[in-house]
């Protein structure tokens, strides 16, 4: 059984010898890595930009951290795997956090950073997202051609009573309903929102407000609106078909009895062909069908897909030209991708830790998460885009790349991080520095 007290802790013997560990180790820290975390926060000047848009009601001569350290402490931590607050009651003490927010005495604590993140309002929070805005024009060297901006929501079960709290018959328990914008794999917006109201509320507004600020920087963009049926509204649709927006768009459709009776020969020769072969079949048409609600008809791809399961029928409405699998496959499918961004929000970067009683200071973790996430995939789309990590989540880069053991030696003249001689990454972890150097 292994002994310990507050002094030693013993583990199995290895080659007779004893194995103890204690916590005396100095400055010693598995934060080696966070250094790249400031050099992406430099070479963007993104939290020094969002500081600048944070109220702060404080009494300037009695602080010890202002805004900016405040914000770059919360955030980085979020980045290197700390979600909770009171994590800071020892992290305000390492030494590796401490120098990549350009301090060398104690950080901010745990009661200062809660009062800080209930300064949050409404202005705060449409000043961020501009700042999201204008970090992802400012990361094309010249014009795209085409835009594709994914919309999607997603659940976020509540842990109290807190404001803006309702049930969500969808999901079975008291959530939040956030609502995310990507294009590819960049965060243009996450807004917070009470899980009472439609999956789509507010989508149209918030494409409006994208669109019209990213064609007064590029005009002769292509702009593709892209999202599962849940988002397959009229008003939508129709101010995308405006000739003076222009928005191409790709939408689920939910399936119903007439949709149903017009694709049945599609459906039924898919179920003969799988018969016939016992191989997983998939059909595709196109054709024009006017919902109810609409004042014209509309471009619907279906998907008659047969497999062992059974029918598996999908619908897509769409103004966009091309053959109906091309589209289906190429454009619509993709859209899966953006479910992995969302799962990166949540499951690697804390963005469903909304635990406060009060909604804007919910509003503002969900914002601090998104401000972790566009830090990390800087260093994947800058500096990783070559490299065995390409590809990787926000939870990978942070194992492999920042939690990484240093013992770090300070004196007047330099502090230093002596990282493993054994660390397998060292040649990436060069790779990464060089390319971050803001310089």
């Amino acid at each position: 059984m292994t002994q310990c007290n507050s002094e030693v802790i013993q583990f199995p013997r290895c080659k007779r010898r004893k194995v103890e560990v204690d916590f005396k180790g100095g400055s010693v820290t598995s934060d080696g890595g966070s250094l790249h975390l400031q050099q992406a926060d430099q070479k963007l000047g993104l939290l020094h930009e969002v500081a600048k848009h944070l109220p702060d009601p404080r009494r300037s001569t009695s602080c010890i951290h202002d805004i900016e350290s405040l914000l770059r402490q919360r955030v980085f931590s979020l980045c290197l795997g700390y979600e909770d607050l009171n994590d800071h009651t020892d992290l305000r003490l390492d030494p590796a956090i401490q120098t990549s927010l350009n301090r060398d005495t104690l950080l901010a604590s745990a009661p200062t950073l809660c009062r800080f993140e209930n300064y949050a309002d409404r202005d705060m929070a449409g000043a961020i997202h501009e700042v999201f805005m204008e970090q992802f024009i400012q990361s094309f060297d010249s014009p795209p051609e085409k835009l594709i901006l994914d919309f999607d929501a997603t659940d976020d079960e509540v842990h109290g009573n807190q404001s803006g709290r309702f049930y969500h018959g969808y999901y079975r328990h008291y959530c939040f309903l956030p609502l995310y914008v990507f294009c590819n794999k960049q965060l243009l917006v996450s807004y917070l929102r009470p899980s009472k109201i439609d999956g789509a509320r507010h989508a149209g507004a918030i494409l409006s407000l994208l669109v019209k600020r990213l064609r007064n920087e590029w005009p002769n963009v292509q702009i593709i609106f892209r999202a599962d049926g849940g988002f397959c509204r009229r008003h939508v649709l129709t101010w995308c078909e405006k000739e003076r927006n222009n928005v191409d768009y790709i939408v689920g459709y939910t399936k119903n009895s007439r949709l149903e009776t017009m694709a049945a020969d599609l459906i039924d020769q898919s179920a003969t062909d799988f018969d016939e072969t016992r191989e997983k079949q998939r059909l595709f048409r196109d054709l024009t069908y006017g919902a109810l609600s609409w004042k014209k008809e509309r471009r619907i791809i279906i998907k008659a897909e047969h497999n062992h399961l059974g029918p598996n029928t999908r619908y897509v409405v769409t103004n966009m030209s091309g053959g109906p699998q091309e589209l289906y496959d190429e454009v619509y499918c993709h859209r899966g991708e953006m479910e992995n961004r969302i799962k990166e929000q949540q499951l690697d970067l804390f963005a469903d830790r909304t635990s406060c009683s009060k909604w804007w200071p919910n509003q503002f973790r969900l914002l601090l998460s998104s401000l972790a996430y566009v830090l990390v995939e800087t260093i994947r789309r800058v500096a990783l885009f070559d490299t065995e990590l390409k590809n990787a989540t926000c939870n990978t880069i942070r194992l492999k790349l920042f939690k990484v053991g240093a013992v770090i030696t300070r004196n007047t003249r330099r502090v230093r991080f002596h990282l493993s001689s054994a660390y397998p990454l060292k040649a990436l972890f060069r790779k990464v520095q060089l390319r971050l150097d803001p310089g």
